[in-house]
């Protein structure tokens, strides 16, 4: 059975920083674009980052401005999320997703995204 397990979130102070992972079982992680998604308390789900299959591409949402970093290693079958510079605006739960595409021309589309993680709830507060 295709499963993503999220890990690594937990609270932080304004400025922190915050390593997200995104692990696969029952397939090979390396066969598809993997997105991170986060939805904050009464807002709707958004994208922060994706992935193409080699790690070759990847697309991020205008307000990560290059405080954060996405990344795969297919042979462990994770990807991850390397979250600079925290802000109280990141506060949200954060899924991994994967997709058979990756999108060139939209960013990281939700509609593209068939398998889902649980999530795992990210916090910065002083």
């Amino acid at each position: 059975q295709l499963q993503l397990a999220e890990s690594g979130g937990g609270t932080v102070q304004p400025g922190g920083s915050l390593r997200l992972s995104c692990e696969a079982s029952g397939f090979s992680l390396g066969n598809y674009a993997i997105g991170w998604f986060r939805q904050a308390p009464g807002k709707e789900r958004e994208v922060v980052s994706c992935i193409s299959y080699s790690g070759g591409a990847t697309k991020y949402a205008d307000f990560v401005e290059g405080r954060f970093t996405i990344s795969r290693d297919n042979a462990k079958n994770t990807v991850y999320l390397q979250m600079n510079a925290l802000k109280s605006d990141d506060t949200a739960f954060y899924y991994c997703a994967a997709a058979h595409a990756f999108s060139l021309g939209r960013l990281c589309p939700l509609s593209d995204y068939d398998y889902w993680g649980q999530g795992t709830q990210v916090t910065v507060s002083s």
